[in-house]
């Protein structure tokens, strides 16, 4: 079975719909259409795709989500714990929000002149 791991490709059109361009497409078909050639040119790519064996889908429980075939969980792993990325990310939000503060008070003074 050959698992395709497609959420980095495309943009965001709008919050709920991403769209794929002909790259996006022609990169997924190509890849599907080397795997289905007998002796073909198809190779895994780490973090796009890969091709399971039944034997290792059931050795998973038979959950067929691609990052647990083509690694692109163990890729998104972080190495910074939960606690830590948080308390960093409510720093970095509380340090902008100062400074956007300070840019409205510099921008009242400006009005003013």
């Amino acid at each position: 079975m050959l698992f395709i791991e497609a959420r980095e490709l495309g943009r965001m059109e709008t919050r709920t719909l991403k769209v794929l361009d002909d790259g996006d497409v022609a990169r997924v078909a190509d890849t599907y259409h080397a795997w289905r050639e007998l002796g073909g040119r198809y190779a895994d790519v780490p973090g796009f795709a890969r091709a399971a064996s039944l034997a290792e889908i059931a050795a998973k429980g038979y959950a067929l989500t691609p990052g647990r075939y083509v690694g692109a969980e163990a890729a998104a792993e972080e190495s910074e714990s939960f606690d830590a990325r948080m308390r960093r990310l409510t720093d970095d939000l509380a340090a902008q929000m100062e400074k956007g503060v300070t840019i409205d008070v510099q921008i009242r003074e400006h009005w003013r002149r």
